[in-house]
């Protein structure tokens, strides 16, 4: 797991040196304004999990007492099961389920059955326990092309937006989510959006595809960073020393001095905020 580590983010590394060649470095790419990210490091990923559930119950009662209900956005991966504290007391028990609105940052183009399938990874795990109308749970249409999955999903969220079920950022007029759950890969990427895919770069579509994703299956829809950074608050969720050296690129004292990993370009409208445990952040000084 190590040496892939090491070769992921090595690859990262390569295609960002490559899309640098002939810039000088006043043509770096300039940096989002922001908030300063509020960075958890916690013990362990148990204290993570606790953490989580906090942070989650206490947006979905304001969210819900702001505007009447509480958009969501999954990713897939360990961070499932890192939401497990959500389905138990006290938050299961006083959580408003019935408001909230689920969508997934990225899904496989498989059938929501599918083992490798992020709904059923969501469904197994979290959404089967709580009383979320299956009416508020977004997921992608099935029998389509990759192409054609990522552009129905983007008129399925533009008609959310017009009719005023979903927000909309004043600033990009994309879509506003009240929060987005993000993982990381030990190559720093998210959603699916790696190093080495122009999608990275997307300016103008809500939801993208590719075809060849480097971990099974290659087939995938992603949001895009405009859609990403347009969100009220983004968590970003990272434990295991697997993932440690990228959070020492995205968080260590030269996080600003060369092209940025995917992850580093989470920006959202409003807060974000890492939550770590001991192992991931056991390269940081």
């Amino acid at each position: 797991m190590k040496h892939e580590t090491h070769f992921g983010l090595s690859l990262c590394f390569i295609t960002l040196f490559l899309l640098a060649l002939g810039k000088s470095k006043q043509q770096a790419p300039s940096k989002p304004i922001m908030t300063s990210p509020k960075i958890n490091k916690l013990d362990t990923e148990e204290h993570v999990a606790d953490a989580l559930a906090a942070y989650v119950g206490d947006l979905s009662a304001k969210s819900i007492a702001n505007h009447g209900s509480f958009s969501v956005v999954l990713s897939g991966g360990s961070l499932i099961d890192t939401m497990r504290k959500l389905v138990q007391p006290p938050y299961v028990d006083k959580i408003d389920w019935k408001n909230w609105l689920i969508f997934w940052l990225d899904e496989r183009v498989v059938p929501l059955n599918h083992p490798d399938s992020n709904y059923k990874l969501a469904y197994d795990g979290f959404l089967s326990k709580v009383p979320i109308p299956n009416s508020n749970i977004y997921t992608i249409k099935e029998g389509l092309s990759p192409e054609e999955t990522a552009d129905e999903y983007e008129q399925r969220l533009k008609q959310l937006v017009a009719n005023k079920t979903l927000k909309t950022s004043n600033a990009t007029g994309f879509a506003n989510f009240d929060l987005m759950l993000v993982g990381m890969g030990p190559e720093g990427h998210v959603a699916s959006l790696f190093c080495w895919h122009f999608q990275r770069f997307e300016k103008q579509k809500w939801v993208t595809f590719i075809t060849d994703s480097p971990k099974s299956p290659p087939q995938r829809i992603t949001f895009t960073f405009p859609l990403i950074n347009s969100a009220s608050e983004i968590a970003i969720v990272v434990t295991g020393e697997d993932l440690a050296d990228a959070v020492k690129v995205a968080l260590g004292k030269h996080a600003n001095d060369y092209y940025p990993l995917p992850v580093q370009k989470v920006a959202p409208e409003g807060n974000l905020t890492w939550f770590l445990d001991k192992e991931a952040t056991s390269q940081l000084n």
